[in-house]
């Protein structure tokens, strides 16, 4: 294997899920909720923290690959893809907290409906949405890339290590079809440009 995550990077990694968890399981049901002024602090409270803590992670896991641990280089188009997940992710983790600090401030000062406040609701759901499914495809990437014995895995996670590519001929065809879907992507984009 190459490179792994420092354990600065796999601490902060895996203690953002409980922070994460305990944000989505202690959400406010309606914003009627927050005439309580105690719920309404305590949520801005958490927020501030939890964006606080998104912006730490996000600059701190910036200086690494985001193939970190890989025993190849990946296709440039599977990188673009991977750092596209990895943006799409954290673009809905910063929405989320600001979103929600921005209905806690507008309901501090009596803007409890209205197009502003509706905006800024449909801004926190779309965060919501997007994390959920972000968060999905990082989880089931990061098993793709285990099932495919990549070294990802190993770098990040503290169980079911590795031993090196997967020589399942299944596994071998799959990710043979993967790599093509990128080469005729990459040839794709390549032809495009030319036209």
């Amino acid at each position: 294997m190459k490179e792994m995550h420092t354990i600065f990077a796999r601490f902060i990694h895996w203690t953002f899920i409980p922070l994460y968890a305990y944000g989505i399981f202690k959400q406010v049901d309606g914003i009627g909720e927050l005439e309580d002024r105690s719920l309404l602090i305590s949520e801005s409270i958490f927020a501030t923290f939890f964006l606080l803590i998104v912006i730490l992670r996000f600059t701190y896991m910036r200086r690494f690959k985001t193939f970190q641990g890989a025993t190849h280089a990946p296709h440039r188009i599977h990188a673009f893809i991977a750092k596209s997940v990895h943006i799409g992710m954290y673009t809905a983790l910063i929405l989320l907290p600001l979103s929600g600090l921005f209905i806690a401030s507008l309901y501090s000062q009596g803007i409890k409906s209205g197009f502003l406040q509706d905006g800024a609701l449909a801004v926190h759901e779309f965060g919501a949405t997007l994390s959920y499914v972000m968060i999905a495809t990082h989880v089931s990437a990061a098993i793709y890339s285990r099932i495919k014995g990549e070294g990802v895995w190993s770098s990040m996670v503290p169980i079911l290590k590795e031993k090196g590519p997967n020589k399942s001929p299944v596994v071998s065809k799959v990710a043979s079809i993967e790599q093509f879907v990128y080469v005729k992507i990459d040839e794709f984009l390549i032809g495009s440009k030319g036209d």
